[in-house]
């Protein structure tokens, strides 16, 4: 991995230069799609592709039942998927230790799985009202995108939490996701940014972020599960946000998408959520990258849970492949 270079020079000395910076040349920098290394493009390829991301097994892994160095393995070998992402709780001391993440690298790349991406959390807020809590959040992120390209991820996936108003939140999210990104188009990474809780579980606000943003690397990695603005935890009210509808404004700025999985009926459905409708929404924007099982339910264990959901998916898929001939 490169050394870093002078952070902060590095942020005043960019700026328009890299707004039209391409992750995926081909693709037209207003609507995002995903990235040829996301899934094949073969007319005989199927829908989309099903990767497993790192939280499905949370608990395991928390618990000290499995070991971070372990993931390529028990997704290939246990649920046969092929496509993994990282989460960089699991690993946060060693986003810049090489023979770490050699390791991480090399186990992957033995079982012929794909790392994908690298889903950051607990870096600080990129949206923070004070300026310089905003740039350090930006720097922050910088270890996690190197440790992305020395994996071989595709994308960092980033959240957009803010303070003020509406419009104002837009402009502090936009600003830092935007120096952010900067950074990454050096390194050839995706900086996408989830429906996460708050404004940004606001489908219509979170387009217009990336709009505003303006820049082909900047994406979004729409889950289906995570519309609600305020979850009522201290005793609030509950807001949620439509999914079906943040769905299909999030979706054209899609370069990866996580299936959320929490119960599940007798039949096998989601009972949160349409897996086929919001499945029939993803496809519709023209998505035909990887698709994450992000399994958090309680009701079952972590791999049954992920054994459901991957189920549920190839189901879907099946379906949605013969009604579209």
């Amino acid at each position: 991995m490169p050394a870093l270079f002078n952070r902060r020079n590095f942020l005043a000395s960019t700026g328009a230069a890299f707004a039209a910076s391409a992750i995926c040349p081909n693709h037209a920098a207003a609507a995002p799609t995903p990235c040829p290394n996301e899934a094949e493009t073969h007319t005989d390829s199927p829908l989309f592709e099903i990767s497993l991301a790192q939280w499905s097994l949370h608990r395991k892994l928390r618990g000290g039942e499995m070991d971070n160095l372990d993931f390529a393995k028990v997704a290939k070998e246990e649920f046969d998927i092929q496509g993994i992402e990282y989460v960089s709780q699991f690993f946060g001391d060693k986003a810049q230790n090489h023979d770490y993440l050699g390791q991480m690298k090399q186990r992957a790349a033995d079982l012929g799985v794909k790392s994908l991406l690298i889903m950051v959390d607990r870096e600080g807020n990129l949206g923070h009202a004070d300026q310089k809590q905003r740039l350090k959040s930006v720097e922050n992120h910088y270890k996690w995108v190197e440790a992305a390209k020395f994996l071989g991820c595709h994308s960092i996936r980033v959240n957009a939490a803010s303070e003020g108003t509406y419009q104002q939140q837009v402009a502090l999210a936009a600003d830092g996701l935007a120096k952010l990104s900067q950074f990454a188009a050096q390194e050839n990474i995706n900086v996408l940014v989830e429906n996460h809780g708050g404004l940004s579980s606001n489908g219509q606000w979170l387009a217009q972020v990336i709009r505003k943003v303006g820049m082909e690397n900047c994406g979004t990695l729409p889950d289906f599960g995570n519309f609600f603005i305020n979850k009522g935890r201290d005793g609030s009210p509950v807001v949620e946000y439509d999914k079906y509808v943040g769905m299909a404004a999030l979706m054209p700025f899609a370069k990866a998408v996580s299936a959320k999985s929490r119960y599940f009926d007798e039949a096998g459905n989601e009972t949160e959520t349409d897996y086929e409708k919001v499945l029939t929404i993803m496809l519709d924007a023209g998505y035909r990258g990887f698709v994450g099982i992000e399994y958090e339910g309680k009701t079952m264990g972590e791999s049954d849970g992920i054994v459901a959901t991957k189920n549920l998916l190839l189901r879907c898929r099946e379906k949605l492949a013969k009604a579209r001939g």
